[in-house]
């Protein structure tokens, strides 16, 4: 039974430890701790392990709230007090721009974090029917496993989602179809909560009766999806409040369906918006340009403060949905939406949708390569940078650094999802002269 003193956390909140000169990643352990652990996968280069026992533990180690930590794989960090998972996923994200940009930050932004539970109002639930484990079970996969974890509880779903899993097992274990409906979707509005239910085949007419009686007594809306998202429709009650997201600070509400994008921490959402649009600073007569806008997250926020702003988004869903959310909340006039690949975009194509003064860019893990490395000698004088990737992050920003005429003045890390190794950040950069003063240190050598 190897024992290693752990150095540091990696990007999947492993603790890192050495063993004859090679790289250990320890599941458990967290920084300055002493472990006994247990190789379960060796590779040429480096071993993966559990942690057996805590030889001599972290103060910031906490006991797990959850009791299927460990089992369960939705979250990784519950043995890592609050606080302390946002520092590390600081220090995670100025390890990438250091190691992989070359690029340090003039500023470090302090982190947008708040209440560690109770926070994913979206969740993609996984639904088995399991004879042995006595029935069905609906949760989270189990770790490095396709198994369903046998939850009975979720301390990061909301109190009333967590109190729900086992009267959702009891519902679709009396249905016909229990073995042809593999998925719940879940969102939370602002007046409803949606389960989409991913059925395989139709289902009965008692079942029907099920899903109507389930509906009523626990005040949710079920849409029935019979394949991809786009099949879905909403089944019981027909009528009845839409699903919303309020933006309050910018008097928005953002209407949605259950299975479109959008951030799953509605709470820290409104913090980053504000953050953004202060780091953005849009002004009347400003045409500023929202990068894979989605549904508008920043995009209406930008239109009302006076800018004009063009929301620029692969899907030709979701600009039209993006454009019925602008003119809802009256704000048409000033954002206007297009389709555009931003993933194969040129010079060509992006000097085609016209000239920027700022530009907000909130891409997927891919990043926006093609994105910055096309943008030409009149961008934006500014640009804020929504990550979620920070290796993608510190690839881009390298980019607009070294060869853009950019400084990077500023970078912190948004803790969208307390309790897990998801690392959200964002970041502001200036154009400056193609001479850097010596004093501004965004490069490393």
């Amino acid at each position: 039974m190897p024992t290693g003193i752990i150095e540091s956390l990696d990007h999947e909140a492993r603790g890192i430890t050495r063993c004859d000169g090679k790289t250990v990643f320890v599941e458990g352990a967290l920084p300055g701790e002493t472990v006994d652990y247990a190789t379960y996968r060796r590779k040429p280069s480096y071993d993966l392990a559990r942690t057996l026992r805590v030889l001599e533990p972290s103060p910031d180690r906490v006991t797990p709230l959850c009791p299927h930590f460990g089992v369960c794989g939705g979250c990784s960090m519950q043995h890592l007090d609050p606080v302390a998972q946002v520092a590390a996923k600081q220090r995670l994200l100025e390890d990438n721009l250091r190691h992989l940009g070359r690029i340090a930050a003039e500023q470090l932004y302090a982190p947008i974090y708040g209440q560690p539970w109770g926070y994913r109002y979206r969740a993609r639930l996984s639904v088995r029917l399991v004879v042995k484990k006595g029935g069905v079970l609906v949760g989270f996969h189990e770790k490095r496993s396709s198994y369903v974890a046998d939850m009975r509880q979720c301390e990061i779903l909301p109190p009333h989602l967590s109190a729900m899993l086992l009267p959702l097992r009891e519902l679709i274990g009396k249905m016909s179809i229990r073995d042809r409906l593999p998925q719940i979707e879940v969102a939370v509005g602002e007046r409803v909560t949606a389960l989409v239910l991913r059925i395989l085949e139709s289902p009965s007419a008692t079942d029907e009766d099920l899903l109507r009686d389930f509906a009523d007594r626990h005040g949710v809306v079920f849409y029935l999806q019979p394949q991809g998202p786009a099949t879905a429709w909403r089944f019981y009650p027909l009528d009845g409040p839409r699903l919303s997201y309020l933006l309050p600070d910018f008097a928005v509400e953002h209407f949605f369906s259950p299975t479109e994008f959008t951030q799953v921490n509605h709470a820290i959402n409104r913090v980053l918006v504000r953050r953004a649009l202060a780091l953005l600073d849009p002004r009347p007569g400003d045409r500023v340009g929202d990068m894979f806008c989605g549904l508008g997250n920043f995009t209406l926020p930008i239109a009302r403060s006076g800018a004009r702003v063009l929301g620029v988004e692969g899907s030709a869903e979701l600009v039209r949905l993006a454009a019925e959310n602008a003119a809802a909340n009256g704000l048409e006039d000033r954002a206007e939406y297009r389709v555009a690949n931003l993933f194969t975009a040129t010079p060509e194509t992006l000097a085609a949708l016209g000239h920027f003064d700022k530009m907000l860019i909130d891409p997927p893990r891919e990043g926006a390569l093609e994105l910055v490395k096309s943008l030409g000698a009149d961008g934006p004088q500014r640009i804020v940078y929504i990550s979620c990737s920070p290796a993608t992050l510190a690839r881009d920003a390298a980019i607009l650094v070294t060869q853009k005429n950019y400084r990077l003045r500023g970078t912190g890390v948004v803790n969208m999802f307390p309790n897990t190794s998801h690392v959200e950040s964002i970041a502001l950069f200036e154009r400056t002269s193609n001479q850097v003063s010596n004093n501004e240190n965004t490069t490393l050598s």
